[in-house]
């Protein structure tokens, strides 16, 4: 499986959507003082929210959730948990589609 690298701003509180395995993928990732926090729909359905985004962790993890893959953030200067500060620069968050089946 192909992974795939979805592109995110350096700011505390953001919301997209993006075509992934025939789906539409809303998320919304936002700065907590507690951590980077994350929050998935497919095609308008809530599946996860109030994830805490850790490096090199997998978000969804379970495919009841009903996601068609799953998503992790890759620290790419260190072992550093993300924060918004580096967002689209040193950590990256990737989909893999399967990963949680």
């Amino acid at each position: 499986m192909a992974v795939v690298s979805i592109p995110l701003n350096a700011v505390a509180y953001q919301s997209l959507s993006v075509p992934l395995s025939g789906h539409v993928i809303r998320l919304e990732v936002q700065q907590r003082s507690t951590g980077l926090f994350a929050a998935f729909w497919c095609d308008g359905v809530a599946c996860l929210s109030g994830v805490l985004c850790q490096n090199r962790s997998w978000l969804a993890r379970k495919a009841y959730y009903g996601l068609p893959g799953d998503f992790a953030f890759v620290d790419t200067e260190g072992t550093a948990d993300p924060d918004y500060t580096g967002l689209g620069g040193r950590f990256v968050l990737v989909y893999e589609e399967g990963r949680n089946a």
